[in-house]
């Protein structure tokens, strides 16, 4: 593990199939970022995939783990962020085709033994569809869920804010989404989209921490890099450890001055919470 933190320290990055690297992730092609976290003292990676299947894990593990780190979870946001694809689209054919990706990735994350997390490929809702949309997203998630859990992994759903989603805005919508699938399932928390609900990252943390796979850090402000003396981390960081959080931690956040620099700041402010943070430092 990172410096003085018990949980894997991750942070995002985007697979070689995506037609870009994603905003909120690191900036280089999978192997150089790879090396360059490992650098910095990254424990692994949480990459954002497009178009894969459980072929892709092999050569995806021994890039990722050639390179001194682990994979882990799988993200689906370039499925709707760089094809347009959501589970809630009015065309029955771009509804099956989102679902085939979501499917292939769900492979991938078993293949590597690791979560696979959903967020804003579930789409947004139109006027007068909002009960249809419902409808198809819930069936989606329920088939994605079995899909993840019959292949060894599972979906991990995460909370995201009116303006990038039109349904599952808090924790609590959440988590009885996944408690009704029949299978293990968990939530992401983010910080990012928990603010921007006007929702306490701490308290949500509090509540949830044992039902949560990863938790996604941004600072509070223009979800840029973190920064020391953040007051929001050692209260965050207690909340995961008093709660029993066995999971891990990303920074999914823009990439402001150069990734390199991003990604050195954001660890530097995290493990220096978590070294003032007696809870942590008494166990380690």
């Amino acid at each position: 593990m990172s410096a003085a933190l018990p949980w894997p320290l991750g942070y995002t990055l985007s697979g070689d199939d995506c037609r870009a690297p994603m905003p909120l992730g690191f900036a280089a092609p999978l192997a150089e970022a790879v090396g360059r976290l490992a650098e910095l003292g990254y424990d692994g990676v949480e990459i954002q995939v497009r178009e894969v299947t459980a072929d892709d894990a092999e050569a995806l593990r021994r890039v990722v783990e050639g390179g001194g780190l682990k994979v882990l979870g799988i993200g689906t946001g370039p499925v709707a962020a760089q094809d347009g694809l959501t589970l809630t689209d009015p065309s029955a054919d771009v509804r099956r085709h989102a679902l085939d990706r979501l499917l292939g990735a769900a492979r991938l994350a078993g293949a590597l033994d690791v979560p696979l997390t959903l967020g804003q490929t579930r789409g947004t809702f139109l006027p007068g569809l909002q009960d249809v949309q419902r409808a198809w997203a819930e069936r989606a998630l329920a088939r994605l869920a079995e899909e993840a859990a019959s292949r060894g992994s599972r979906l991990l759903l995460e909370p995201q804010s009116r303006t990038s989603s039109a349904l599952w805005h808090t924790p609590g919508e959440a988590f009885a989404a996944i408690s009704s699938l029949g299978v293990p399932a968990g939530l992401v928390l983010d910080t990012h989209h928990l603010e921007a609900e006007g929702i306490d990252p701490v308290r949500a943390v509090t509540e949830h921490a044992h039902v949560t796979g990863c938790l996604q850090l941004a600072s509070g402000a223009g979800r840029g890099p973190l920064s020391l003396g953040d007051h929001r981390l050692p209260a965050l960081l207690r909340a995961l450890h008093d709660g029993g959080f066995n999971g891990w931690l990303t920074l999914e956040h823009t990439q402001d001055g150069g990734s390199l620099g991003a990604a050195a700041r954001s660890w530097t402010a995290l493990t220096d919470a978590a070294a003032a943070t007696p809870c942590l430092t008494k166990q380690s």
